[in-house]
């Protein structure tokens, strides 16, 4: 009785021109800043945020492994892939994050105790919106004179390549690695004080 009574409401609904919900519409997001397990291990900590990936980005397909990046001359940089719902989290405030969090964006080719190139900070906007809104806040963090040092943050273009399956989830799945305790754990609380409202556990 109680199916029948359920597919009965389902029918009238339909019947009255009521549609089914539609999903949420998703964005990406590639941002670059040093090794990749750290900025995946804090974005997938971020309210809105349903998936992050690790990869290689601004140089070709040909090379982006992580062999010939970790040679520096690939071109490419280890980044993030955020796919996030834009009605939970905006672009403006991943961007935040990514520069009071997930890395140092004074760092000029390096991020911590890794050097060279691949490490670099960088913005891959994935519209023109992205661009405009990456132009504003760069010059907004220039403007505030939160950081001592010049930012080095800069715009690129370019592809991205989901890297290696040994390198996703990495702090998930190694969270006692002696880089990720050291480098990469303290980020996550650093975000959960300075983003309470975005925090998921």
């Amino acid at each position: 009785m109680k199916l029948i009574t359920s597919v009965a409401a389902a029918l009238l609904g339909l019947l009255a021109g009521a549609a089914p919900a539609a999903p949420p519409r998703l964005e990406h997001a590639v941002l670059a800043g040093g090794c990749f397990w750290g900025m995946e291990g804090v974005f997938e900590h971020v309210k809105g945020v349903r998936n992050v990936v690790s990869g290689y980005a601004g140089g070709s397909a040909r090379d982006a492994n992580y062999d010939a990046v970790s040679s520096e001359r690939t071109g490419h940089a280890e980044a993030v892939r955020i796919t996030y719902d834009p009605a939970q989290i905006s672009y403006g405030q991943l961007l935040k994050i990514y520069a009071t969090v997930a890395h140092d964006p004074t760092q000029v080719n390096r991020q911590g105790p890794d050097v060279g190139r691949s490490y670099r900070s960088a913005i891959f906007p994935q519209n023109a919106a992205q661009k405009q809104a990456a132009i504003r806040f760069l010059t907004q963090l220039r403007a505030s004179r939160l950081y001592p040092r010049p930012i080095a943050t800069r715009i690129e273009g370019g592809g991205f390549y989901p890297a290696e399956a040994s390198h996703q989830d990495f702090m998930r799945r190694h969270p006692y690695y002696p880089y990720i305790l050291v480098n990469d754990r303290p980020k996550l609380s650093k975000l959960k004080r300075a983003y309470p409202q975005l925090w998921v556990g």
